[in-house]
């Protein structure tokens, strides 16, 4: 896995990817599309990795504002943090990275990026790239080229750690490396990308520039 290659940053997704927050972002979005009488079991499967205001936009419901929308969910996501928890090992790991070698890039506002990370003891990076810093969500790279211009380094010489379609989509474009997490992939993604279950299975090298390197953990078994 990324044998002999080492990388300038991490940037990681949040949902997903360092936490999981399935269960509370499904309740409050299934609430939400029962009132505009969607079929809430096509659509939930929508909503992942993208930033509410553009699945909302997305839909062309008539009458619907879709500012005033994704403000009531991030509200009602907000109110609602039951049951989030760290992806397996995603403390630890994040933890032995050099705090100036990584960086979160989520669709999430930071309003709530913040309380979800808190709330799965998440710890905040030096460089948080939220919803409302970028004019284009993902699967447009901005947000990761950001994260990287932030941390000084080019998004080319990254890893991204993603787990939803779009967010791939976003890293590919930024011409970054990805680590798909499959932690909450109810069925196998199919992805050209190395995969992980979870943290425990990778450890890192650091060398005296900095950079990066992906070792294997002990027992660890990869997805292809």
């Amino acid at each position: 896995m990324f044998a002999g290659r080492e990388f300038a940053a991490f940037l990681f997704d949040m949902d997903g990817t360092v936490l999981n927050s399935i269960a509370a972002t499904e309740r409050v979005w299934a609430h939400w599309a029962r009132r505009q009488g969607l079929d809430v079991a096509a659509f939930l499967p929508t909503i992942h990795g993208v930033r509410a205001i553009e699945t909302i936009g997305r839909l062309a419901l008539p009458g619907l504002d879709p500012v005033r929308e994704a403000d009531w969910l991030l509200k009602a996501e907000a109110a609602d943090l039951d049951g989030i928890h760290p992806i397996a090992g995603a403390v630890a790991f994040l933890a032995s990275l050099p705090p100036e070698r990584w960086a979160i890039a989520t669709s999430a506002p930071r309003e709530l990026a913040l309380l979800r990370m808190k709330a799965a003891g998440i710890p905040v990076p030096a460089v948080l790239v939220a919803g409302e810093d970028v004019s284009r969500g993902k699967p447009a790279p901005d947000c990761f080229r950001l994260a990287a211009e932030r941390l000084g380094v080019d998004a080319r010489d990254c890893l991204v750690f993603e787990d939803a379609p779009a967010g791939i989509a976003a890293a590919e474009a930024a011409e970054a490396a990805v680590m798909v997490i499959s932690a909450t992939h109810r069925q196998p993604l199919q992805t050209p990308h190395a995969a992980i279950a979870g943290y425990e299975m990778i450890s890192i090298a650091v060398d005296d520039r900095g950079w990066i390197a992906i070792e294997p953990a002990r027992s660890a078994v990869y997805l292809d």
